[in-house]
């Protein structure tokens, strides 16, 4: 650590997530209890417990254009006696180790770095700089509850980050005081198992009457691995010109075998991402669902489903695959599965507190229509007055 803040843990905020007066989601001691989703999403607010104290500021790396606005954000926080946490790496930036004009606030710094240091226990809130990139980093650091996260659009795209950075004073010192509108993005929980690498794995047999894998011993010897996902979960192919092969089981019973480049098992926020482009509806973050989306499958009625967020996918590859498969946690730790190895996927208890500008709804489908064009078309004109009426 760089530095801990005056009092440590004990100045902590606390926050709870509110419908029409209603307790939905508690924060006490940063520990978020769990979600519920109400039948008007757009009446879901944060407001804290306590004066939140501490913010960690995400900022997009390699990018200099990022310099000045993370600056004047960092001055900003400081100079109304926040804590502000960020990442080692991003102190070691040439452009900020060389600004003499910064240097007294850099001194004030807290510091951590990714995968060594926890921090869940020590931030009231995020803010992310960049693009939906920046926001998937920040929920990758925080394996267990997530504190709310104010995402400023400075990257490319942009679906996630509502936030205009011209303004952010005034926003920031909003979203500070509480009663800002929030929408819980659900993550879903991966595990992956995978068999000791020097160990012949009996590959066409191993399966119970109903298709599922048979229950063996504990995970003894086996390597484990555990994420939480925001957008999705991807199986292909990888470098292999092979079609990939997997199976895919709903709560232990094979529901379908996969055979294409992949298959995408993404949350209602990742509906807008790469399954969208694989050819799945898109779904409003607060519906309760985990979409499974085949990509390129070599079958002309495999379409995209919606399954209840309850249910556990488990996928592994089929006893008749060729070759191995891939899989990538929302575009990151990218590795290869094999006979025996398996992914399962449930939604996790621990989602994401995204805070609107305005509401749920409203964001929403401002995205839709600024980043993704939805249904752009030049209208229809209307027939002329003396042809109204005819035929």
């Amino acid at each position: 650590w760089g530095r801990l803040p005056p009092g440590g843990a004990g100045r902590l905020a606390g926050a709870r997530v509110t419908r029409a007066g209603e307790e939905l989601v508690g924060c006490h001691g940063h520990a978020w209890k769990g979600w519920v989703l109400g039948p008007d999403p757009a009446s879901q607010r944060l407001t804290w417990n306590k004066s939140p104290k501490s913010v960690l500021v995400v900022k997009k790396v390699r990018d200099a254009s990022l310099l000045q606005p993370f600056k004047e954000l960092c001055t900003y926080l400081m100079e109304n006696n926040m804590v502000v946490y960020v990442e080692k790496k991003v102190l070691e930036d040439p452009a900020i180790v060389n600004d003499e004009n910064f240097g007294a606030v850099k001194k004030k710094f807290c510091t951590f770095r990714e995968d060594y240091d926890d921090i869940s226990n020590q931030i009231d809130f995020i803010i992310c700089l960049g693009g939906d990139g920046t926001l998937l980093y920040a929920s990758s650091l925080f394996p267990g509850s997530v504190p709310p996260v104010m995402a400023f659009h400075l990257g490319s795209l942009g679906f996630l980050t509502p936030f205009n950075f011209e303004n952010f004073q005034s926003q920031v010192t909003q979203v500070i005081e509480g009663n800002a509108a929030v929408v819980l993005r659900s993550r879903l929980k991966v595990r992956v198992v995978k068999e000791p690498r020097g160990r012949k794995v009996p590959v066409p047999n191993g399966l119970s009457e109903n298709g599922a894998p048979a229950p063996g011993p504990a995970d003894s010897g086996k390597q484990v691995m555990q994420y939480q996902v925001l957008n999705e979960v991807v199986i292909d192919r990888g470098p292999s010109s092979y079609l990939s092969n997997v199976d895919v089981y709903l709560d232990g019973h094979l529901i379908t075998t996969v055979q294409g480049d992949g298959v995408i098992v993404s949350t209602p926020t990742g509906s807008t991402a790469y399954a969208a482009a694989a050819g799945a509806s898109m779904i409003h973050p607060n519906v309760p669902a985990i979409m499974i989306t085949p990509i390129c499958p070599h079958s002309l009625s495999f379409r995209p489903i919606v399954v209840p967020a309850g249910v556990e996918l488990k996928i592994m590859l089929s006893p008749e695959a060729r070759n191995t498969a891939w899989v990538s946690f929302d575009g990151r730790k990218r590795q290869e599965i094999r006979h025996g190895d398996s992914i399962s996927i449930t939604t996790s208890r621990y989602p994401l507190p995204s805070i609107c500008v305005r509401d749920p709804v409203s964001d929403w489908f401002e995205s839709l229509a600024q980043c993704l064009h939805w249904n752009v078309r030049k209208k229809q004109a209307h027939f002329p007055e003396e042809e109204e009426g005819e035929g």
